[in-house]
């Protein structure tokens, strides 16, 4: 493709990079990442990969923003209160970067819909804030073979890894099924650090990146974990299960079903 003189300028420092260059740029503005959940992690993560040229970017959440948010999703302004969230993400995404192409998303993801919207992408982020949606998108991406990144946060800590269908570990290798009803708080229950949400999320970021161009290692087969309050983090290593019930050997889940319907709670 070729660059006008506002792209060479607005990419330079991508082009400058000897793994990404002008190559690389390229797959970035014709690359497509579905992000789902506009919150704390979603926030960051559109923000910088439309400042990074992501020709189609995709955000799905069914909330509206909340006086609550304001503390980390730093994609939404105080004008912002009452406004929906991907209506108010796709807006600061375009004034970034008029380049990229924003879809919003703002129905209820679940297992009847879930598969048709993420086919559309290259690359899929988890940004949600509960066990039921993370499974789903696990396991829809499975399904449909769509890499992604998993996220989640919670008080001072993070994790993340990210997944490609039938060649990594997914997210039931490492977890096998939700934990029991509030067995573990959300962030709307027991808190989280702001900042928190900015740094799992510019990470999620970066995977979605390097996936796009080829450029550097991808976050597969390890779950780094980190806390802000030490700022100490760690890998452990996850090994795909042959017993896995969505990917391994022989798969007992073969569609996604009622129990995993709903995305139900993008409040991180």
């Amino acid at each position: 493709m070729d660059f006008s003189d506002e792209q060479l300028e607005r990419y330079s420092r991508h082009i400058l990079l000897k793994d990404i260059g002008i190559e690389g740029q390229e797959k970035i503005l014709s690359g497509s990442v579905l992000i789902i959940g506009a919150g704390g992690l979603g926030a960051p993560i559109a923000l910088y990969l439309a400042a990074a040229g992501v020709g189609k970017i995709g955000i799905a959440d069914f909330d509206k923003v909340e006086l609550s948010n304001l503390q980390r999703q730093v994609i939404h302004f105080t004008s912002d209160i009452g406004k929906r969230k991907v209506d108010s993400a796709a807006e600061k995404m375009k004034a970034i970067n008029p380049d990229v192409e924003t879809v919003v998303y703002s129905d209820y993801l679940n297992s009847h819909n879930i598969r048709d919207v993420i086919r559309d992408y290259d690359f899929v982020i988890d940004g949600t804030d509960n066990f039921a949606s993370k499974f789903l998108i696990n396991d829809a991406c499975v399904f449909e073979g769509k890499p992604f990144s998993h996220g989640g946060i919670l008080r001072f800590d993070g994790q993340t890894m990210t997944v490609i269908p039938n060649v990594t570990p997914c997210y039931r290798c490492a977890f096998h099924e939700p934990p029991p009803a509030n067995a573990v708080p959300t962030c709307s229950q027991a808190g989280v650090l702001g900042p928190v949400a900015g740094m799992l999320g510019t990470i999620q970021a970066t995977e979605a990146l390097k996936f796009l161009t080829g450029a550097g290692e991808l976050l597969t087969g390890r779950l780094l974990i980190f806390n802000a309050k030490t700022m100490r983090f760690r890998t452990v290593e996850i090994r795909k299960n042959p017993n896995c019930p969505v990917c391994g050997d022989h798969p007992s889940i073969t569609e996604l079903f009622d129990g995993e319907q709903a995305i139900c709670d993008l409040k991180h």
